[in-house]
């Protein structure tokens, strides 16, 4: 196993353990959504997210090690600085929504839609689907895995379309007047 591998192998772990992290911070925040009357919506697609994103951490560091793919300076720093930004977006929109942020979509009926942080721009309707997007795209792109970035971004753009038509519906009827 070459250095990069190692080093690669290193920030898969890393973002698996963000990922940990994220989870845990989603089951609090679910329970307080659901202590103030929240429902959950879209709950049928949730596992294929799972096993999606399982895939997408499984499936470049595999890639990478068993296709023996090399470190392409020339795209990998890119690649790797554009997954930093991901997560920093990732964590600007989880820090935005604070207690309502979730994996799931949990609408809190009568709650206001936030407009702050990165939700502030109207052009951006849902930058914490722009950070996955751009996170699966970069992640496996930083060590050559571009099987894994293909796969991926087309399963992961199918799935955003069905997200994204549940959280609009969940966040329309949650904000609408009694």
């Amino acid at each position: 196993m070459t250095t990069s591998q190692v080093l690669y192998l290193g920030l898969i772990a890393a973002t698996a353990g963000e990922r940990l992290a994220e989870l845990a911070i989603s089951r609090r925040n679910a329970a307080w959504s659901f202590e103030r009357g929240g429902r959950e919506h879209g709950r049928s697609h949730f596992p294929f997210l799972v096993v999606l994103h399982g895939g997408l951490l499984a499936g470049a560091p595999a890639e990478v090690l068993l296709l023996d793919r090399p470190f392409a300076p020339a795209s990998g720093w890119p690649a790797f600085a554009a997954a930093l930004l991901a997560q920093a977006l990732r964590w600007w929109c989880i820090a935005t929504l604070g207690r309502r942020w979730n994996t799931r979509v949990i609408a809190i009926p009568g709650m206001p839609l936030v407009t702050g942080g990165p939700y502030r721009f109207p052009w951006l309707r849902h930058p914490n689907y722009v950070a996955v997007v751009v996170e699966g795209i970069a992640l496996p792109l930083v060590h050559g895995a571009w099987i894994t970035a293909a796969a991926f971004t087309g399963l992961n753009a199918v799935a955003l379309a069905v997200r994204i038509r549940v959280e609009e519906r969940a966040l329309a009827e949650a904000s609408a007047p009694p």
